[in-house]
C-alpha cells in the first residue's frame, strides 16, 4: 500500500510538471492501435445484431489484453524489487493522467485566437474535439475548446485519478481503454451505431459516479477561485442543466463550467457534415471569449488538485488503520 501511495502521489506531480513528452512512447496510443485493429470486424454487410456482438467481443478482448498487460508488467516489476514496481507504477500513473496535456493542447487554441489566426485556431481545436471545426467562427472555436476542457476535467483527469486510487494502474488502464474505445467507435452514426454501442454504454457506466464527483469538486473550487468564477451560479446551473446532453455524464462538468464563468455552452454542432441539434447549457450572460479557455483550465487544475489531496488523504488513512 505504501508503494501505491508513493506512486500515486509522484505520478500526479510528474504529469503536472512534465505533461506528455512527444518523444515518449504512450500506452494509450497502443490501445488506440489495438482498437483500430479490431475495427476490421465492423463490416458494412453484417446485420445489426452481428455488429453488436462483434463490438461487445472487441470490448472484451481489448480490456483483457490491456489489463492483463498492465498487471503482468506490474507483477514482474514488483517481483524484481519493490522499488522497481513502485517506479513502474509511478510511470503508469503519470501516463494515465492528462491534466497538463489538456492544458497544453487547449492553450494552443487560445494563443491562436489571441493572435487573430482563425485558421490555425480551427486546426488546433480539431485536434481535441470530434465535431467539424472548419465552420466555426472565433466564438465557436473558443466554446469548443472550453467544452473539451470542462468534459475532460472528468474523463482525462479526475475519473482516471479515482480509478488509480481505488485499483492502481490496472483499474486505471481499464478505464482508459474503455474511454479510448468510446472516443473511437462510440458514435451514434450509421457506421458505429451498433458496433460501438457496448463501448459507449460501458463508458457511460464507468463515468457515472466520477462525472458527478468532478462536478461537485468544480463547484467547490468555484467558491474559492476569485472574481472570475461564481460558485453559487455554478451550483444553480448544474442543478438545472446537468442532464442537457445525450450522454448522462458530459453535461455534469460542462454545466458547472458554464455556470461558474457565466457563459453558454453546447447547442447545435456539426458532425461529419451533418448538424446535430443539442440543448444549450448555461446562460448567455456574455459571449464566450478566448480567455475563457485559460479560465476553464484553471478550474480544471484546482478541481484536480482538490481530488488529488482527498484521494491521498483517504489512502493514507486507510494505510494507517
Amino acid at each position: 500500500m505504501i508503494y501505491h501511495i508513493i506512486s500515486f502521489a509522484t505520478g500526479f506531480v510528474l504529469d503536472f510538471f512534465l505533461g506528455d513528452p512527444h518523444w515518449l512512447w504512450h500506452p494509450v496510443c497502443l490501445i488506440g492501435k489495438l482498437v483500430s485493429a479490431f475495427e476490421t470486424w465492423n463490416k458494412t454487410e453484417l446485420s445489426d445484431c452481428k455488429k453488436l456482438w462483434r463490438g461487445a467481443a472487441m470490448v472484451f478482448f481489448v480490456l483483457v489484453l490491456t489489463c492483463g498487460a498492465a498487471l503482468g508488467l506490474l507483477v514482474f516489476a514488483y517481483r524484481i524489487h519493490p522499488w522497481a514496481g513502485c517506479a513502474l507504477e509511478t510511470v503508469m500513473t503519470y501516463q494515465l493522467l492528462a491534466a497538463r496535456c489538456l492544458e497544453t493542447e487547449s492553450m494552443k487554441v487560445c494563443r491562436c485566437l489571441a493572435e487573430n489566426n482563425l485558421a490555425a485556431a480551427r486546426t488546433a481545436v480539431s485536434m481535441i474535439v470530434g465535431r467539424d471545426t472548419d465552420v466555426l467562427d472565433e466564438t465557436g472555436v473558443a466554446k469548443a475548446a472550453v467544452e473539451t476542457v470542462a468534459e475532460n476535467t472528468s474523463d482525462g483527469v479526475i475519473a482516471p485519478m479515482l480509478y488509480l486510487a481505488i485499483g492502481g494502474p490496472a483499474a486505471g488502464f481499464l478505464y482508459k481503454a474503455v474511454n479510448t474505445m468510446d472516443s473511437m467507435v462510440g458514435y451514434k452514426n450509421e457506421k458505429y451505431l451498433y458496433f460501438g454501442r457496448c463501448a459507449a454504454g460501458l463508458d457511460d457506466v464507468l463515468n457515472f459516479i466520477p462525472a458527478r464527483i468532478s462536478a461537485l469538486l468544480m463547484i467547490a473550487t468555484s467558491f474559492l477561485s476569485g472574481k472570475d468564477y461564481n460558485g453559487k451560479n455554478a451550483w444553480r446551473v448544474w442543478k438545472r442543466d446537468r442532464r442537457n446532453h445525450a450522454s448522462p455524464n458530459s453535461a455534469q462538468t460542462e454545466s458547472v463550467c458554464a455556470g461558474s464563468m457565466g457563459i453558454c455552452l453546447a447547442g447545435n454542432a456539426s458532425y461529419f457534415g451533418k448538424t446535430v441539434e443539442k440543448p444549450t447549457i448555461g446562460d448567455t450572460e456574455r459571449a464566450v471569449e478566448y480567455e475563457d479557455i485559460k479560465r476553464a483550465n484553471m478550474l480544471m487544475y484546482r478541481a484536480s488538485f482538490l481530488c488529488y489531496v482527498l484521494c491521498l488523504l483517504v489512502m493514507v488513512l486507510s494505510y494507517w488503520q
